[in-house]
């Protein structure tokens, strides 16, 4: 038998206390997915999920009953938010699909474990623990999880004609669990249903897309997403740009001890192009954010190899330190990549490193002048006043900013008399 028992999160005691409160006067409640899964493949189980076979009324009449806070997060699909301790637990009734349409499904409320586990997308994440530990496998799981392969349960067409976005999960569980090749009946079914991912809303195909981005390596889920079709599908800026840049990237991002973060991927994957990054950003419904950070990206000059420091900080000035940093930090993964080999990229290596630790340290001096100092020196309100400013901060910068206010006064006094 395969149990979690002696895992430390299946014992805390908040956990324990909601799993007994449901399993309670005839009721059945067991870990789902997720923590399941995770906890099979040595990976930390995160948030905790749980399936019973109460209906939602019934597990906040109970949670109340018990002093627990329930907050009814998904109701109508049969969610209910357990609070204890401070703990959430996300609690779902055992449903069934009565209808789908490959982006929403309408479902009905069951006791029967074996439908349950059957309406899921991938025999991995349909694995459940009973408050003893016990693992439950209704759909085979188990071996999928010991040889890490990434599998529809049932029929693949049927698992995506029931939601689209079950492709890219297909991808993201791939990137994040799965071992040599995908599954090849999944693959197919994903590369003939690509077209389908137009019908789900942007913000489904961002998150995904970006969930996946997060993955440690997901090189080799993204190669065949290429290769399906299913990359162009959604990224078709990447169709001719590509994936190459990533494995790259990953090594100096294990190397440099860099977080993995799926902007600097995605720009690894598309050209810095402001106009289609813009398009890209809108179709894809982009966070503020994080269409600034491409935007900030793709407007960053080219950084001359010959560069000097203090030359550098007036580009930061000028520019601003994001766009700069994104653009050293795919130079740096790419020269990375020859310098074993090449004594020239190991030396163009440790420029670009250092350029990269002075971006970071670097804090955005103030210019000491305002518009109130320039129309104080005589200067009449319009036009004049921008041109003055501009003039005096550009002699600031161009001297590395050395300028004190003293200086840039008397140097105010000058071009008033001819403003």
């Amino acid at each position: 038998m395969t149990s979690l028992s002696d895992q430390d999160w299946f014992r805390q005691p908040a956990l324990r206390r909601v799993l007994d409160l449901l399993n309670a006067d005839g009721g059945e409640a067991r870990i789902a997915g997720g923590a399941v899964r995770n906890a099979l493949m040595g990976v930390p189980a995160g948030d905790v999920d749980i399936a019973t076979t109460l209906v939602p009324q019934e597990v906040v009449a109970r949670a109340r009953a018990a002093g627990i806070k329930a907050v009814p997060t998904g109701i109508e699909h049969g969610t209910v938010t357990l609070v204890a301790s401070g703990t959430p637990f996300e609690v779902t009734t055992l449903r069934r699909d009565v209808e789908t349409d490959g982006r929403r499904a309408q479902v009905a409320f069951g006791t029967d474990w074996q439908q349950d586990a059957e309406r899921r997308d991938l025999t991995i994440n349909a694995l459940y623990a009973t408050a003893d530990g016990e693992v439950i496998d209704l759909v085979g799981g188990l071996p999928d999880i010991e040889t890490r392969t990434v599998r529809f349960i049932g029929d693949a067409a049927q698992r995506i004609a029931e939601d689209h976005l079950r492709i890219l999960r297909f991808f993201r569980f791939f990137a994040f669990y799965g071992g040599g090749r995908p599954d090849a009946d999944g693959l197919r079914a994903c590369a003939r249903a690509k077209d389908k991912l137009a019908s789900l809303s942007a913000e489904r195909v961002w998150s995904e897309t970006k969930k996946l981005l997060t993955a440690a390596d997901p090189f080799r889920a993204l190669l065949w997403m290429r290769q399906s079709g299913v990359l162009t599908a959604i990224l078709p800026e990447t169709e001719k740009w590509g994936i190459d840049a990533i494995p790259a990237l990953v090594a100096a991002e294990q190397a440099l001890k860099w977080e993995p973060d799926p902007l600097l991927r995605l720009a690894a994957m598309v050209p810095p192009d402001a106009a289609r990054l813009s398009a890209l950003a809108q179709r894809l419904r982009l966070s503020r954010a994080e269409a600034a950070y491409l935007a900030d990206w793709a407007a960053a000059p080219d950084i001359p190899k010959t560069i000097a420091e203090t030359a550098f900080d007036r580009m930061l000035y000028r520019t601003g330190r994001e766009g700069l940093t994104t653009r050293l930090k795919l130079a740096l993964a790419l020269v990375r990549s020859k310098a074993a080999d090449d004594p020239q990229a190991m030396a163009e290596s440790a420029r670009l490193q250092r350029l990269l630790t002075r971006a970071a340290g670097w804090t955005r001096p103030a210019f000491p002048l305002s518009g109130a100092d320039v129309l104080a020196a005589g200067v009449a309100a319009g036009p004049a006043v921008g041109k003055v400013l501009g003039a005096l901060e550009t002699e600031w910068v161009e001297g590395n900013f050395t300028l004190d206010r003293a200086a840039l006064m008397a140097r105010l006094e000058t071009l008033a008399k001819d403003a």
